[in-house]
């Protein structure tokens, strides 16, 4: 039989390699562009299996293929679908800047429910994504006590994001939570970033002391696309490896830099949905560059260079397309993509390891007075 004193010691030091620690820094991303709003990514995960018409509902998301395209699932996929525990799904929300950061614009709106506190709500409703505080702040006049709160009650939830360019760059900010055994290298390589600017733009002076559960602003880069600043749906991200339902769902604009040594060479590509439009049109407006040829279409082709039928925008009325001759041979800046030489190769919090050993320690005491 295991003795008791093992199963605590076991407990104890799962838990403290599992859970996220009170001493990490509130998530707040720089959003210097005041009142500038666009679409952001947040990461979610769940202790428990759920569906993802469960998490479209926790988060506000109105558009169900948004989802569906954050997570490059296929479009037939059911709001049915299983999400198993520790899953990492991606959740689009809106941005919007005020007084120097970026929060979610007004969703998602979460009802609180019998016997939920804001530390629950942050940490376990949320995963962790802000801190009780900032459900607070974001709700001072209907919770002027964070102690109290009201059962039934409806109150913001304010996720962090940016609208800012990125080295000059468009991109997508994504609310990541890091992992335990990653490292700031590992996460500028899997997202196509560097550490240096996962470092600056987050204000990282020391590597070493990235925390597991920790939210990072992750820039994530987007294809290059010709929408115009007066189309409904501009500024247009739609970052590698996911696609996004555009103009009242009559077009699928995917992002694939498959083949590309980076994004800023990528154009994304649009085509005719084959949906039924949403929102007050019956029917989608035509979307040709000529009688016969339809948008995403190839026109002529050579060596360095391509034209193609390309989407620049939507009105209440109708769908802009233009010919385009895109440059295939465009070199890719310096400095982009990759890691950086001088970043840090370490691995998480050395607290982590500091807690490992003080329970390798206090272990040895017990088996030592056997």
């Amino acid at each position: 039989m295991v003795p008791v004193w093992l199963l605590t010691v076991t407990v104890a030091a799962t838990l403290l390699l599992t859970t996220p620690t009170e001493s990490q820094p509130e998530a707040n991303f720089k959003c210097a562009t005041e009142s500038a709003t666009c679409r952001s990514l947040t990461d979610y995960t769940s202790t428990n299996t759920t569906t993802l018409n469960e998490i479209a509902t926790l988060f506000g998301v109105k558009h169900f293929l948004d989802l569906l395209g954050a997570n490059n699932l296929p479009t037939n996929t059911t709001n049915t679908y299983k999400v198993i525990p520790n899953q990492v799904i991606k959740v689009p929300f809106p941005c919007k800047c005020f007084n120097g950061t970026g929060k979610s614009n007004n969703l998602p709106r979460y009802k609180i429910q019998p016997g939920d506190t804001l530390s629950h709500i942050a940490a376990i409703r949320f995963a962790g994504l802000m801190k009780y505080q900032q459900i607070q702040t974001a709700n001072i006049k209907k919770i002027p006590d964070a102690n109290n709160i009201t059962a039934g009650d409806t109150i913001l939830i304010p996720l962090p994001c940016s609208c800012d360019k990125v080295g000059g760059s468009s991109v997508m900010h994504y609310a990541h939570l890091t992992e335990n055994g990653t490292n700031i290298d590992i996460i500028a390589q899997k997202y196509g970033t560097t550490s240096q600017t996962l470092l600056s733009i987050n204000g990282i002076e020391d590597p070493n002391k990235l925390e597991a559960g920790q939210v990072l602003d992750v820039p994530l880069p987007v294809c290059n696309s010709n929408v115009r600043n007066t189309s409904v749906d501009f500024p247009l991200l739609v970052p590698n490896g996911t696609y996004f339902y555009t103009a009242n769902d009559c077009l699928k604009c995917k992002c694939d830099s498959a083949g590309s040594s980076n994004n800023s060479n990528s154009m994304l590509q649009c085509e005719e949905s084959g949906l039924k439009p949403i929102n007050h049109w019956s029917v989608c407006p035509s979307a040709k560059c000529s009688a016969s040829v339809l948008i995403g279409n190839t026109t002529s082709t050579d060596s360095c260079s391509r034209t193609f039928c390309d989407y620049v925008g939507y009105t209440s009325r109708n769908i802009s397309v233009v010919l385009v001759t895109q440059n295939t041979c465009a070199v890719a800046p310096s400095g982009s993509g990759g890691s950086d030489s001088g970043a840090s190769r370490s691995i998480l919090n050395g607290s982590v390891w500091i807690k490992l050993l003080i329970l390798i320690h206090f272990l040895l005491f017990f088996v030592y007075h056997l």
